[in-house]
């Protein structure tokens, strides 16, 4: 079923907003796209979007969303809040509203206690870069990406219907959970990983002096790890306290491995402590690999490559000649692999099989994870 949209509505237009509203313009080139500024003048990013044709119109009021089809809340949490509230009272029951906000229960809830929750459906596409802003959105970051949608319990079904057929069309890879699973589940592998880069971050910067030596010195993993930390402020502060159970929950328990991690150390516990490296690194070595009845596998391989200009195009361009179709490929930026690695990504199966083989008669060193 195909969603009919002729006109989108946006409530702010950041990272996310902006690249949703980008794979909008693209599979509905003739749908007018409208952006609420809660700002006096519009930012640089909203004209910028106006400018490429990405958006119509700006607006500074919410009476113009009365006519949308389809809204999307791109806001921090707390404030898709309020939007929300707002909303509820000027559009009309035939506007589907939505958001990507990475916390689900409250504002679920908040839907059902508005008495909306029949067009409204949790939205929260699991992509991001540690850049914000319009400036930085690209349609392809939702491109094979997991997209979240959490409907209410009055959700009905056809609505889930459609928005899981347009989140297809965006080309990202919708999986539908319950609210309160999702908020769990990303309060893990999302939220607290973001406290800890953080934390650790300041914990550095704590112990600095005027010689800079930590500042310096640091690269390699320790940059990888705490690459989050540069995140929005505003949104992750926004997060925190709109997920405060789950996350205080998740903490709670990692403080807790923390304290196991210093005992361990203290006493000299060889084994305890090569088990905790032995066990993590086993299980991250299963992520790409895992598969759900949701969720899609990745399909991928690793290449150790030379350090010269042109050696990725002769890899791609080999892969190419061969009738393979890559659907990702980026440099793994870590200690991991002994050399530079590649990570390429596929599409199939059959295609990864046949890329290993050619690959490997052109003696290539590749690594399966």
């Amino acid at each position: 079923m195909m969603l009919q949209t002729t006109t989108i509505g946006y409530i702010d237009l950041g990272l996310i907003g902006g690249s949703i509203a980008r794979a909008m313009r693209e599979i509905r080139p003739d749908a007018r796209q409208i952006v609420f500024c809660r700002h006096e003048a519009a930012p640089n990013g909203l004209l910028l979007a106006k400018k490429e044709g990405v958006i119509d119109e700006i607006v500074f009021t919410l009476e113009p969303f009365a006519a949308c089809d389809l809204i999307f809340l791109c806001a921090p949490v707390l404030d898709n809040d309020i939007y929300l509230t707002k909303l509820a009272t000027i559009i009309p029951e035939t506007t589907i509203l939505t958001d990507v906000g990475s916390v689900k229960e409250e504002i679920v809830t908040k839907a059902e206690a508005l008495g909306i929750s029949h067009h409204f459906i949790g939205g929260h596409p699991m992509t991001g870069s540690e850049k914000t802003g319009y400036a930085n959105s690209s349609m392809r970051l939702l491109e094979n990406a997991y997209y979240i949608l959490t409907p209410g319990k009055d959700t009905p079904a056809s609505l889930v219907e459609e928005m899981t057929a347009l989140v297809r069309e965006m080309k990202a890879l919708p999986v539908t959970l319950v609210p309160a699973e999702h908020d769990r589940i990303v309060a893990s592998i999302s939220h607290l990983p973001h406290l800890i880069a953080s934390s650790l971050v300041n914990h550095v910067r704590d112990k600095e002096d005027e010689r800079e030596l930590y500042k310096n010195l640091a690269a390699g993993g320790f940059k990888d790890i705490t690459r989050i930390a540069s995140s929005s402020p505003e949104m992750w502060e926004s997060i925190c306290l709109s997920n405060k159970k789950s996350i205080l929950s998740v903490l709670g328990d990692y403080i807790a491995s923390l304290q196991d991690i210093y005992q361990e150390i203290s006493l000299e516990n060889g084994s305890a402590i090569y088990e905790m490296f032995a066990t993590s690194r086993e299980y991250r070595g299963q992520i790409p690999q895992r598969k759900a009845s949701t969720l899609e596998r990745m399909i991928d391989l690793y290449v150790d490559i030379p350090d010269e200009t042109g050696a990725i195009a002769i890899l791609a361009s080999m892969l190419a000649a061969n009738a393979i179709n890559i659907k990702n490929i980026g440099i793994i930026h870590n200690r991991e692999f002994a050399e530079g690695c590649l990570h390429v990504e596929l599409y199939d199966e059959e295609s990864r099989e046949k890329a290993i083989a050619i690959l490997e008669n052109h003696r290539y060193t590749l690594y399966r994870r």
